[in-house]
């Protein structure tokens, strides 16, 4: 499939060091509708979150590391997201 027509999104998580993608969506819910009850939603809160550290639909982000946690970079700075919140998040080379 060439550039520009329709390449496939996949989960963030799965892009290897040195990939660049576009956020396409980003699937995490604000707040699971049944809680675990412990975080007090805290957990649950992907998308917000997501958007608090910069992470949007239409930014480029590039993988740094994908070890643990992921390491992005986004404009000029550089964030860890949790690999839960990364598969949620769509992106397209």
């Amino acid at each position: 499939m060439t550039k520009g027509q329709g390449d496939p999104m996949m989960p963030l998580a799965l892009l290897s060091p040195g990939d660049r993608a576009e956020i396409v969506d980003i699937r995490a819910t604000l707040q699971r509708p049944s809680c675990c009850g412990q975080c007090g939603g805290e957990r649950h809160r992907g998308e917000e979150r997501a958007g608090e550290m910069g992470l949007r639909a239409g930014k480029m982000v590039e993988m740094l590391s994908n070890g643990g946690p992921v390491l992005l970079k986004v404009d000029e700075s550089r964030i860890a997201v949790d690999r839960g919140l990364a598969m949620k998040i769509l992106v397209r080379r």
